[in-house]
């Protein structure tokens, strides 16, 4: 099974303590909903054990007269001697009263449950996404998002069935079932054990469902998984799908995929179908043989023929509720196997937090410095080693070199997205590990390779929910960045949607505006990771244009492949695995003739190498 379906195989115990534990402590803000709704339920189940026993009292009263010289004298008492007069004041006085009430608890205990499962839903998704935006970067390079998505719906919502019809209407079932045992062995323990008497085939029939439909459910999970999986690549890949003709095969494998998904179910649905008709026929044969028992003691005169008739009822209600704890169980087990999914996620340690006593942050002047800097993604394998660079504040520093040369894990590690494992990074003399996440990131600006658009406008993608940016603000923010006309050419302007990452925009456009949103935040310093590499030569013109300003009193850092971009830098770090090889002005490197006059020479080799020329 591939790894990423094999977490959707744990379907875990049907039951868990340890996880009902904490299942039940979100009920605790609504536990008097929860009482309310217990109580509503523990008196439907009794109100359950009345009607078959006013069958019993009308039939006695009046339609037996053994009965009736077998009844107590307060009932004779208490019913009317008329016939006509007894039985309507069996249904309209007795009957009718205890349907009436039944329905108004049961529809108020499920209203109740559906409002906390609702409220527990609620209050699980904000946990779950909070921590999720706690959680440090190196989560979810080993986590899919659709898993995490799974989390915050799916689960959640199988939750939400056995809070609503799971937990209380267990118990609903369970009273119901020993108010009924209560009166039925009350009334005639010799009939009640007739009745029982199919309970072991019942038991047994209820252990096979269980069996089938854990397996068939199983399946399921997988198949859902695999569903979603190939879904979300094949949709994301869609345009290199189709570049290379493979809609007929991804059609084949999705279809091989959804068949398996519909065999489980289909067993599932065998499962249900062979069940009820099973425990229906069981209640039938109890049935049967309280009509016929009861019917022989009846002419015997060993029980009244109330009695006989009355249990013929107790004993369809007393089958019912088994029925309805088997598919609680399924949804027991469903929330067992969800919750610890829920909650494996919940304990994942956020190891990057604030300092217990963070340090004041003086005012930002720009100054950082990395000091001895040695980093790995996994053990043993350093990404950065011993890594030292000092940018005083007002400069620019570019940073070069090879893929995979460490360069963007310099500012990962600079915004404490990941934490480096040796060494320091201070800024203006403090280790950003003694300074609280919000003090620090506050200070930086950063623009992507490929940058990332809300949906929203684009007033709210520059803004990014920043209460003190004013409107005008973004609007001199669009300006420096050369996308001002642009944006006013829009039908609405700054008010215009924007889709799913911005879908209806260029590449070019996507990275202007991200460009503005960094510095409508107005921050001490700017990262630019790569911020040029994908825009069309007259935007890449339009970006140096306005960074030349941009850039002036602000401390900047900038990785870059295109050399041209970063000539005028006060500063060039050239990385070579992991190590800073070089450091220089643009001309000191290329004088130097090392890597970094070997990388300038590859991108130039078609081209007059001027600079160099004047050199040799």
């Amino acid at each position: 099974m591939p790894e990423a379906f094999h977490e959707e195989e744990i379907l875990g115990k049907a039951y868990d303590s340890r996880l009902m534990r904490r299942l039940l402590h979100y009920l605790r803000p609504y536990r008097g909903v929860v009482a309310l709704a217990f109580i509503a339920i523990f008196f439907y189940g009794i109100l359950q054990a009345v009607p078959p026993y006013l069958l019993k009292l009308e039939v006695d009263r009046y339609l037996d007269p053994a009965g009736r010289r077998q009844m107590p004298h307060f009932l004779l008492r208490l019913l009317s001697p008329n016939p006509f007069t007894g039985i309507l004041e069996i249904a309209l006085l007795l009957l009718l009263p205890c349907v009436l009430l039944a329905f108004a608890l049961e529809f108020g205990q499920s209203f109740a449950m559906q409002l906390v499962g609702q409220k527990v839903m609620y209050d699980l998704r904000n946990q779950i996404f909070a921590h999720l935006q706690r959680l440090q970067i190196s989560y979810y390079d080993r986590n899919p998002v659709g898993r995490m998505v799974t989390r915050v719906t799916t689960d959640v919502d199988v939750l939400n069935d056995m809070f609503s019809s799971g937990v209380v209407a267990i118990f609903g079932d369970f009273f119901t079932l020993l108010s009924i045992l209560v009166v039925m062995l009350k009334v005639n323990w010799k009939l009640a054990l007739l009745t029982f008497s199919v309970l072991p085939f019942i038991v047994l029939t209820t252990m096979a469902f269980r069996k089938a439909v854990r397996e068939s459910y199983r399946r399921i999970r997988i198949a859902i998984a695999r569903i979603n999986a190939y879904l979300q690549e094949h949709i994301t890949g869609m345009a290199t799908l189709q570049l290379f003709n493979r809609e007929e095969r991804s059609y084949e494998e999705f279809e091989e995929i959804n068949r398996a998904h519909m065999k489980a179910y289909k067993d599932s649905i065998l499962a249900y179908g062979l069940f009820y008709p099973t425990v229906e026929f069981l209640g039938i044969l109890a049935v049967a043989i309280i009509i016929y028992r009861g019917g022989v003691m009846s002419l015997r005169g060993a029980v009244t023929l109330g009695t006989a008739m009355a249990f013929i009822q107790y004993s369809q209600r007393f089958f019912r509720p088994i029925q309805d704890l088997s598919d609680k169980y399924n949804i027991l087990q469903a929330a067992m196997a969800s919750s610890e999914r829920i909650f494996k996620l919940l304990d994942t340690p956020v190891t990057i937090t604030d300092p217990e006593k963070p340090r004041e942050l003086p005012e930002v002047q720009g100054r950082v410095e990395f000091r001895h800097v040695n980093f790995a993604y996994q053990d043993h394998h350093l990404v950065t080693e011993n890594v030292s660079l000092v940018i005083e504040p007002g400069e620019t520093v570019a940073v070069v070199g090879h893929t995979g040369a460490g360069k963007t894990t310099l500012t990962n590690l600079l915004l404490r997205f990941y934490d480096v494992t040796d060494g320091r990074i201070l800024l203006e003399g403090i280790d950003i590990r003694q300074l609280r996440l919000r003090d620090l990131r506050s200070n930086f600006g950063m623009v992507l390779q490929d940058p990332f658009l809300f949906s929203g406008t684009i007033a709210s993608n520059i803004r990014m929910g920043t209460p003190w940016i004013t409107d005008e603000q973004v609007r001199r923010a669009a300006q420096q960045v050369n996308i001002l006309d642009f944006i006013e050419s829009l039908p609405e302007g700054f008010d215009e949607p924007v889709k799913e990452r911005g879908v209806t925009l260029s590449t070019g456009q996507k990275q202007l505006l991200s460009f503005a949103r960094a510095l409508a935040h107005d921050p001490r310093i700017l990262i630019l990771d790569e911020a040029t590499s994908s825009v069309d030569p007259e935007t890449e013109a339009l970006i140096r244009e306005a960074l030349r300003s941009l850039l002036r009193d602000r401390t900047s850092l900038v990785i870059a492949h295109r050399l041209s971009t970063i000539q005028n830098a006060n500063k060039i770090v050239v990385m070579h695995k992991g190590r800073v090889r070089e450091v220089g002005t643009h001309r000191e490197l290329i004088e130097k003739r090392g890597i970094y006059y070997k990388l300038y020479q590859l991108q130039y080799k078609d081209q007059e190498l001027p600079a160099v020329r004047s050199e040799t």
